[in-house]
Formats: C-alpha cells, sequence, structure tokens
C-alpha cells in the first residue's frame, strides 16, 4: 500500500502538534512507522487519504459499537443539529438519555454527564473524597482512568504503549495519596486497606480492565473487592468508561454481578461525539453542587448532540439485538485466531469478553501488568504492520485492546482470519 498523501500531511501535523498528533497513541511509536491518515469511515470500513480501505477493529477506541456513521446515530444526530449545537441550558435530551442509563444500570441512580470519560473519573473521585472526607485512592497497575493527576499512577493505556506509566507534572504529594496494586490480588488490597485503615475514600477499577490489553478478571475478584470496600467504609467506583454498554445493556457490572457505588461511563453512550457521564448511589451523588459541597462543571456538559447521538446507539442496539450479535461474532473470531496461533505461535494468549479481545506474544498468561510486559512489543509490531497492509487495522500498541461492532460481519472475519493465516508462519 502506498501512502504518499498520509507521509505528507504527518509531515505538517508534525509542525503544529505534539508528535502530530492529539493523542499520543495515534503517533504509532509503539509500532513503528507513521499513522495513515483518515479520510472517512462507514460501518466496519475506514478509508485513509490514500484511498487505502481498512476493516477496523479499532472503532474510534471503543465507540464505534454499531460501526461507523449508523443510519440511525446520523439521523438522530441532524434531526438535533437542526434545533442547535449547544445550548448551555438544561434541555429534554438530557434527561431522556439519563433516564435510559438509569433503567439499564441498577447501580446507578442519579448521574451527571461530562465531555470525556476522563473529566467523569476525576469527579467521581473528587465526589468520593468528599464524600467519605479521606484523601487516598486505590487503584491498579495498567489501569488507565484517563489523564488526571491523581489518576496518572501506573496507568495503562498510552502512559503505558510510551514506556512511562507515570507523568511529568504530577505533583509527588499528590501522587502519594494514590497506592497502585497489582491486578488480581486481593491480599495486596487487604494488606493496603489495613495500613491506611480509615483513609482510603475510594478503590476504582476496570471492572474488565483493557489498557494494558484486555485482561480478564479472576473469579470471585470483584466480589472481594465488594467485601473489603465493605469493610473499610471505603467506596468502590467501577470504570466502565471501556466496558460500559459494550458488553451489556448493563455494562461489566451487569455480567460480574457486583454493585459499585459510583461508576464512570464515556464512548458507546455519546454515539461517536464527545461525552462522558459519572453516576451511583443518591446519597453520594447528592454531595455534588449545586445540592452539596463538591465542586464540578462543563460548558458542553449534556451537549444536545452527544446527547441525541448517544440514546439513538442505545436504542438501537437494544431494538436490534446488538449484544447476542456481538458475542456470536466474537466467538467465532475467537475459535478460529486460536486454531491459526495454536498451528503457527503457540506461544501466545488470546483473550476476549464480548466484543472487545486482545493478544499477546508471550507463553505466560496475563492476569496483570507485570504478565502483559513480557510480551514479545516487537513481534506485535510486525504483526500490526503486516496486517495493516493486508486491509486490516488493529489497535497501532500491544496494550490497547481492540473492538468488533455489529457492522462486522462473516465477510470481515473471513478476510481478517486469511490476512492471519499468511502472516503468522513468517513472524
Amino acid at each position: 500500500m502506498t501512502r504518499t498523501a498520509s507521509h505528507q500531511l504527518f509531515a505538517e501535523a508534525l509542525r503544529y502538534f505534539p508528535g502530530g498528533v492529539n493523542s499520543p497513541v495515534r503517533a504509532f511509536r509503539a509500532v513503528g512507522g507513521e499513522p495513515f491518515f483518515a479520510a472517512s469511515a462507514r460501518g466496519s470500513q475506514v478509508w485513509d487519504v490514500d484511498g487505502n480501505e481498512y476493516i477496523d477493529y479499532v472503532g474510534t477506541w471503543g465507540p464505534a459499537i454499531l460501526g461507523h456513521a449508523p443510519d440511525a446515530v446520523m439521523y438522530a444526530l441532524g434531526e438535533a443539529a437542526i434545533r442547535g449545537t449547544s445550548f448551555g441550558i438544561p434541555h429534554a435530551g438530557e434527561t431522556a438519555l439519563a433516564r435510559q442509563i438509569v433503567a439499564w444500570v441498577p447501580s446507578v441512580e442519579k448521574l451527571r454527564f461530562t465531555s470525556s470519560g476522563t473529566e467523569a473519573c476525576m469527579a467521581a473521585v473528587r465526589l468520593a473524597r468528599g464524600f467519605t472526607g479521606r484523601d487516598k485512592l486505590i487503584k491498579f497497575e495498567g489501569c488507565y482512568h484517563g489523564h488526571g493527576d491523581s489518576l496518572l499512577v501506573k496507568a495503562g493505556s498510552g502512559a503505558l504503549t510510551h514506556g512511562e506509566p507515570d507523568s511529568a507534572g504530577v505533583p509527588a504529594a499528590l501522587a502519594a495519596l494514590t497506592l497502585a496494586l497489582p491486578l488480581n490480588d486481593l491480599a495486596a488490597v487487604a494488606a493496603a486497606l489495613n495500613a491506611n485503615r480509615g483513609e482510603v475514600a475510594a478503590i476504582i477499577v476496570e471492572p474488565i480492565p483493557a489498557n494494558a490489553g484486555l485482561i480478564l478478571p479472576e473469579p470471585g475478584y470483584h466480589e472481594g473487592l465488594r467485601r473489603l470496600c465493605d469493610a473499610h467504609g471505603t467506596l468502590l467506583i467501577f470504570d466502565e468508561v471501556m466496558t460500559g454498554f459494550r458488553l451489556a445493556k448493563g455494562g461489566a457490572q451487569e455480567l460480574l454481578g457486583v454493585r459499585p457505588d459510583l461508576s464512570t461511563f464515556g464512548k458507546v453512550i455519546g454515539g461517536g461525539l464527545p461525552v462522558g457521564a459519572f453516576g451511583g448511589r443518591a446519597e453520594i451523588m447528592d454531595h455534588l453542587a449545586p445540592l452539596g459541597k463538591v465542586y464540578q462543571a462543563g460548558t458542553l456538559s449534556g451537549n444536545p448532540l452527544a446527547m441525541a447521538a448517544g440514546l439513538a446507539q442505545l436504542r438501537e442496539l437494544e431494538r436490534t439485538d446488538g449484544y447476542a450479535k456481538l458475542e456470536a461474532l466474537g466467538a467465532a473470531l475467537e475459535k478460529e485466531l486460536r486454531v491459526l496461533f495454536q498451528r503457527h505461535c503457540p506461544e501466545h494468549q488470546l483473550y476476549r469478553r464480548g466484543s472487545m479481545f486482545s493478544l499477546f506474544f508471550t507463553a505466560r498468561p496475563v492476569r496483570n501488568l507485570a504478565d502483559a510486559m513480557t510480551s514479545d512489543r516487537a513481534k506485535f509490531a510486525r504483526f500490526f504492520h503486516a496486517l495493516l497492509d493486508r486491509g486490516v487495522y488493529l489497535p497501532p500498541s500491544q496494550f490497547e485492546t481492540a473492538f468488533l461492532s455489529t457492522a462486522h460481519g462473516e465477510a470481515e472475519i473471513a478476510q481478517t482470519l486469511r490476512a492471519v493465516a499468511e502472516i503468522l508462519p513468517t513472524l
């Protein structure tokens, strides 16, 4: 494939943006080479400015659960845009989407919209601290909860992709309030809570971690977190920015059968537009201004375009039984990939939950960040570029999760499997 126009655009972008991009992982630094520049996207496909076509397993990093530019969402956007792109005033669209979220997620009694998942996680942590009167926070190594200062401690996603799971510019005194523990280790959580008795406001966790690659929780792990939080008066926050409304109507918490005190959302609930939300028990949420002393605000919170797109997407998922289709697609892809990898590359780990999947080039089962770091990233980079040259676009990092959409079908799966079959014997 030739990418001459992308190369020229990237050269110009380097003049205006740090690294030529507006989010680090887009720069392809983890896999080498230069990024392609998108021209358009529809369904399961994306086209670059050179006219190359790709099967897209990134899906704008999760939101495109119906594929790109689905008719239901585009129609809702058009209708909303005619009425106005932004109000800064309460409107019925906010309530309509909130009603849908509360109906689908039993742990959420009240919520507030934000403009991003990062903002939602920042606000949820602040609210937990304000509600409990405590300062410390427990998070888990490799879990990424956005780029808020308190949360960029042993983070995943883009921070990990670029070899630096922490960030310069985070004050040491603030980072000291965040205790980062290994995933899937309840004993470590119990020890941390006992050592900081009465000081930990919240435990925040991705219920199915997906920012160091997809890492599946061990049986009983979240039930154990719930018991420990209850015993210590600590709030449990599920970061469902990635998993919310993607794995099930009620998100990962529906599948796990565990009810958190607070949840954060984003991605799918915006239909591809910038959006976030956090919510939980009413008694906690009522500590937010204007009722309580915990301040949070946003000019574009509840933006009418995002509300309309998100509501249309959720309704379409329900109307078409989208989650059943996604599970069937995911199972079919996983089954055939396992056959190919066992035949040609036995030292690998393949993990999937619903429409999310991830591949590690390591013989070691991946249950935490330390295990994920044993993956052969050079081999992943070769695999990534070989697929890209065959028109299959995976996330450009070992430490990201791939996504299916309802727009993917048998043809896309078959083309992907043919490409993988060609590549594996040459890696």
